[in-house]
């Protein structure tokens, strides 16, 4: 319904009747005021915008909304440009619709393009022009020759075309190398592949001319000849003449024969220096010269000579005189302004500038310091004595007068009035004693200087020294009373019991630390350990025991970690060489750890490496006491026995390990092992026939049958082998080891030994079921299948291992290796399993070692290693790979250096020591093969793959560490 009373309803704000047709609001009736102003012509338009980015349209140009853009460029046109048909004014804000602004943009478009039709269109400006002839027409006017009349064409149209032509020209004289082929490009689409492979190599013509040059630059150059060319070619025809010592020998009559040449020139310095006093004699008589003299004037020379190497000494000269001018009282300057000149040569102005120095400044014991050093003996004392009427309380200056004098006598006057001036001077009192001859006179000497200063511990030291021990228990309890916080007079009572022999009696360490703790004088922990180094460094061992003894667990409390601390201590004192502080820091730590196996196994270490046989002994007797539980302890004993050749001790220690430990495995095969190597056969087969009821584990079968396959018994070792695989009863017990890996390995050994392959091929198939994870079952079960010819069963065999056993780099290398073997001159198969074994085991040395060494040529080795050690981190296989290559290269310290990181980074692989010592044998000594063996034994490695190959042969099991390395350096391809 529409409202028919809108008249009657209030205008809105701001409304003005007729103002979208340009009207203004106003009134006639006075009594209302002055009509209310309209919306502004911004305001409008503000409004018009905001109502057309809600529309979503362009701002209506026709409404009055300004164009930036189009203001920006228009801001600067004259009044007379402006479109006189554009609405202006009263029209300007008139009524208009969509439809009229839908308008005004198509013309506008129009225009735009018609105007760039315009600047496009093309002239002909080479016929005649002409300028208007009216003033304010812009324009030209051109000849049109088809239509023999003129055209009047702007003045900007015409400027873009001439401009435009110019181009055109500088482009036709100056073309791009681009626009020169693109003709020859253009044809290049029409070339077969045939043509593109037949085209020639370029030629290098840029540098041809260049390198020609140079090689002819290079042909003329010219190479200064040594001098020792020259002078061999001058005497070669000549006599040969030289100092000679008198009487030396010659080889022959032709050569001379230079026995000594410093004697040689020592004659040469004799004639240069009888020529030098001829010279000053001046009449050529002279027989004599003064040797001081003419040394002196060399090392003038020298100086002058050496003021160009110095620097600009003028230049610091007058620094410092301005230094010493502007602060005349500052002794450093006089001091550098007198170094300068002496090293300048001029010594004279030395003296006179330090000692104006000592006048300025007669309280620096540094500028009389100086200038004693700078006069000679006379002068100096001289000086000395000046320097000591002013400063009479300087110590310095007192014992540089002392050393001044000759006589020893005159040297205790001077000192004697030095300690009447300075009484508290322990380095006076200290110069007075040495100077003593007498041991009594010393003594009353020190005796006094302990009166004096009674808080000097080392005047203290030094009485309690030179007297008796009786007399220095007095004199060190004097000390102590005198300075109650000195641990070095405590450590000095310790180090005098020692020496007494008394230090059983007394316990003078226990008394020290409860005095000093009562003066809270105690030292750490660290520096306690610090005095008993330095305690056994002179040969107070005792002390050095004693030290540790009491002060070790100061400060430590039950909740600490103290037996890692203790272990740690003693580490560092072996580290630094004191194997005795380590020993004692040892027997503390056992004594409050008693049952601690690491620390006994820890002072076992140390007593067979830097201690006796005996102390060896006697400590792994305490320690299989105190921890008879320990199979380790007692067979370390019963090996250290053994070794001695104390074997009916070696047999006690076990008899008495079995007492302690029935039933120990370990225990039983170390008995075995002792009964073998002393080729005691009934005794070992007893032993472990008894450990068969008493221990049956899985080892103690394996090491019977391994036993008498050593003994060439196989059957009796097959046997066994099938008694461990079964179910067999003993003393009562099911016996059952079918899953021992071990076992089915030394199975499938015995068969493949005695030819039944069938039975071998069985052997390791079950074991394999039996036990999957077992990574040298499968290898010795593909190995059989190769050494049968069946290659495609042991790919077979290795396929399934990988299946169970995924990312093992063993069984990886194994199948590398079979398509290497089967196919030697086509390693193709051989790379494509590496590439997929890198993929699936990227940080295996082993696999990188591989294919370094077999598969890549010799120039792609050295890059390959250098990539494998930034994919691998510490890889000894890979180490050792390195090592044989720079080996080849006949790099032989890299060669060794890496050998040596190899065996310090896993000294229990066998293969590294091998290598080492074939390198040696080529390029080494005896001397560092010997100690390269004596390592090796001592290390005693199990690992290896040519090692464990050797060292497991039933033929090799009686032989040592040594033998079996040799025999590895044999093997080693």
């Amino acid at each position: 319904m529409s409202r028919l009373d809108f008249l009657k309803q209030r205008a809105p704000e701001n409304y003005v009747a007729g103002l979208g047709r340009g009207a203004t609001g106003f009134t006639t009736r006075s009594d209302l005021g002055p009509a209310r102003a309209g919306p502004s012509n911004e305001q409008i338009q503000e409004e018009l915008a905001k109502r057309a980015a809600a529309l979503g349209a362009a701002p209506p140009t026709a409404y009055g909304v300004p164009d930036k853009k189009k203001e920006e460029e228009n801001d600067n046109d004259d009044e007379r440009f402006q479109d006189p048909d554009n609405e202006t004014g009263l029209f300007a804000s008139g009524l208009f619709d969509r439809e009229d602004d839908e308008a005004d943009r198509i013309y506008q478009d129009v225009d735009e393009k018609m105007d760039r039709r315009r600047k496009q269109r093309r002239l002909v400006l080479p016929f005649p022009t002409f300028p208007s002839p009216f003033p304010k027409d812009d324009c030209v006017y051109q000849y049109n020759l088809y239509r023999t009349d003129y055209r009047r064409i702007p003045i900007s149209t015409y400027r873009e075309a001439r401009e435009q032509q110019e181009q055109e020209e500088y482009d036709r004289n100056n073309p791009k190398i681009s626009a020169q082929f693109a003709d020859l490009k253009r044809s290049l689409a029409g070339l077969s592949e045939d043509d593109w492979a037949n085209l020639p190599d370029p030629g290098d013509l840029t540098g041809k001319n260049r390198r020609t040059k140079q090689n002819q630059k290079a042909n003329q150059k010219f190479y200064a000849v040594p001098d020792s060319v020259l002078a061999g070619a001058r005497d070669s025809s000549q006599f040969e003449t030289s100092v000679q010592d008198d009487g030396a020998d010659q080889k022959d009559g032709t050569v001379t024969n230079f026995a000594d040449i410093g004697a040689a020139r020592n004659k040469v310095l004799q004639v240069r220096m009888d020529q030098a006093a001829q010279a000053d004699a001046g009449s050529g008589t002279a027989t004599n010269i003064d040797p001081r003299g003419y040394l002196t004037s060399l090392a003038n020379t020298e100086l002058k000579a050496s003021e160009i190497e110095i620097g600009d000494i003028k230049r610091v000269r007058t620094l410092l005189e301005s230094v010493i001018k502007t602060n005349p009282k500052h002794a450093p300057g006089w001091i550098a302004i007198a170094r300068v000149e002496e090293l300048a040569g001029k010594i004279v102005a030395a003296r006179k500038l330090i000692a104006q120095g000592c006048e300025q400044c007669p309280k620096s014991e540094d500028a009389w310091l100086e200038n004693i050093r700078m006069n000679d003996n006379n002068n100096a004392k001289i000086i000395a004595a000046n320097a000591i009427k002013n400063n009479d309380k300087s110590t310095r200056l007192w014992i540089e007068a002392m050393k001044l004098e000759e006589d020893p006598r005159k040297k205790k006057n001077v000192l004697r009035q030095a300690i009447d001036h300075i009484p508290q001077s322990v380095a006076i009192w200290k110069e007075a004693v040495n100077l003593e001859e007498d041991l009594a006179n010393a003594r009353l000497m020190l005796a006094k200087a302990t009166e004096t200063i009674p808080l000097s511990v080392e005047l203290w030291l030094a009485l309690a020294r030179l007297e008796t021990p009786e007399n220095a228990q007095a004199v060190l309890n004097k000390a102590r009373k005198a300075n109650p916080t000195s641990y070095e007079i405590w450590i000095a009572a310790a180090r005098l019991q020692e020496q007494m022999g008394t230090m059983n009696k007394i316990n003078v360490m226990n008394r020290a630390v409860k005095a000093l703790a009562k003066e809270n004088a105690m030292l750490k922990r660290e520096e306690w350990i610090a005095q008993a180094e330095k305690c056994e460094e002179e040969g107070a061992v005792l002390t050095c025991g004693s030290i540790i003894r009491e002060t070790l667990g100061w400060s430590l409390d039950e909740d600490d970690d103290r037996k890692e601390i203790f272990k740690d201590d003693a580490k560092s004192s072996i580290a630094r060489g004191r194997y005795e502080t380590a020993r004692a820091i040892y027997a503390y730590a056992l004594r409050v750890f008693p049952t601690s196996r690491a620390l006994w196994l820890a002072a076992a270490d140390l007593e067979r490496s830097h201690g006796s046989k005996d102390a060896l002994w006697r400590l792994l007797e305490k320690a299989v006491e105190a921890c008879p539980q320990s199979e380790v302890l007692w067979l370390q004993l019963a090996r250290e026995k053994w070794h001695a050749g104390e074997k009916d001790d070696a047999r006690r220690v076990l008899g008495n390990a079995f007492n302690q430990n029935p039933g120990n495995e370990e225990i039983w095969l170390a008995a075995v092992k002792l009964e073998a190597d002393d080729r005691q056969v009934d005794k070992a087969r007893e032993l472990l026939k008894a450990a068969r009821e008493e221990a049956p584990t899985e080892r103690v079968w394996y090491k019977s049958a391994a036993y008498e396959r050593q003994l060439g018994n196989v059957d009796i070792a097959l046997d066994l082998v099938l008694q461990g695989l079964t179910s067999t009863p003993v003393n009562g017990r099911e016996t059952k080891f079918p899953r021992s890996a071990k076992l089915w390995m030394m199975k499938g050994q015995i068969y493949t030994a005695k030819g039944m392959i069938p039975q071998a091929r069985e052997a390791f198939s079950q074991g394999t079921r039996a036990c999957p994870k077992s990574i040298p079952l499968w290898l010795l079960a593909a190995r059989l299948e190769e050494h049968a010819g069946v290659i495609v069963r042991a790919r077979s065999v290795l396929d399934r291992a990988r299946l169970q056993n995924p990312k093992n780099a063993q069984l990886w290398l194994e199948s590398i290796r079979i398509e290497r073997r089967a196919a030697p001159n086509n390693p193709a198969q051989a790379k494509t399993l590496m590439a997929k074994a890198k993929q699936e085991c990227p940080k295996s040395g082993l696999l990188w070692s591989e294919d370094i060494w077999y598969l890549q040529p010799r120039t792609q080795r050295k890059p390959l290693s250098l990539e494998a050690i930034k994919q691998v981190d510490n890889d000894p296989v890979l180490f050792n790979t390195v090592a044989r290559i720079f080996w080849g290269e006949r790099k032989l310290e890299k060669a060794a250096s890496w050998f040596e990181k190899a065996i310090v980074l896993d000294s229990d692989l066998g293969d590294t020591w091998g290598w080492y010592l074939k390198f040696l044998g080529q390029h080494g000594t005896e001397e560092k093969r010997s100690e390269v063996i004596g390592r090796c034994v001592a290390v005693e490695p199990r690992h290896g793959e040519v090692w464990q190959r050797v060292r497991k042969d039933p033929g090799n099991a009686m032989l040592g560490t040594e033998e079996v390395l040799r025999r590895v350096v044999e093997e080693l391809q």
